[in-house]
């Protein structure tokens, strides 16, 4: 009887490889709502703020050949914790700048967070402007108080992927994570299946004196 391969084994020409991708943004801005969506498909109306940065991972398949495993860092908003943000992003293959479509000032604080990657992050790292809560300004437009158009001029400026979401009902929420990994160089990874340092800086999975929460108690 011929041997069979261990369970869920893949195709011998299936690419897999992994990415480090770091959430920034000011809190309550719904950084982890989104992840939580991504990651569990679930949503919390009440998540206590993150403390330091929270670790978790996810998959997507792009075609029956291509799969990849994103290493999320999801980082805490409040201003005490910035001095630590570049523990999380410093060899990030992507970012994840989230801002609320209803908070005007939150979009400006979106902004100086991509000027900081852009400034100091890995010159090669893609990044994505998320404007959450969708789902408010959908039932109560008037609630909106930064207009998409705004938003996507600036990305487009800057250079930036660009999604309004929803956590809650879970709008454009696997489409912006799907548009990032579409732009990862997944033909170039090198030994088990993480990215290149000469391509894109490997992941980093303990950043040195962080302060991590379980995969479970991420929160906004």
């Amino acid at each position: 009887m011929a041997a069979r391969g261990p369970p869920g084994a893949r195709g011998l020409n299936t690419r897999f490889t992994q990415f480090k991708l770091v959430l920034l943004g000011e809190s309550a801005v719904g950084k982890s709502s989104i992840v939580l969506r991504f990651v569990k498909d679930q949503f919390d109306s009440y998540r206590e703020s993150t403390i330091g940065a929270a670790f978790l991972t996810q998959t997507i398949s792009l075609d029956e050949a291509t799969t990849v495993k994103f290493e999320i860092w999801d980082t805490a908003g409040q201003e005490r914790y910035k001095s630590l943000a570049p523990m999380y992003y410093r060899n990030a293959n992507c970012a994840v700048v989230v801002y609320d479509i209803t908070q005007a000032s939150s979009l400006d604080k979106a902004k100086a967070w991509v000027k900081e990657l852009q400034r100091q992050a890995n010159e090669n790292i893609i990044i994505a402007l998320a404007g959450n809560k969708l789902d408010l300004v959908t039932e109560q437009p008037d609630k909106r108080a930064i207009p998409t158009a705004d938003a996507e001029a600036y990305a487009k400026e800057a250079g930036l992927l660009f999604f309004e979401t929803s956590a809650k009902t879970a709008e454009n929420v696997k489409e912006l994570f799907t548009a990032i990994a579409k732009k990862l160089p997944t033909d170039q990874a090198g030994p088990g299946g993480r990215a290149r340092p000469g391509q894109r800086p490997g992941v980093n999975l303990a950043p040195e004196g962080a302060n991590t929460q379980a995969a479970g108690q991420c929160a906004c």
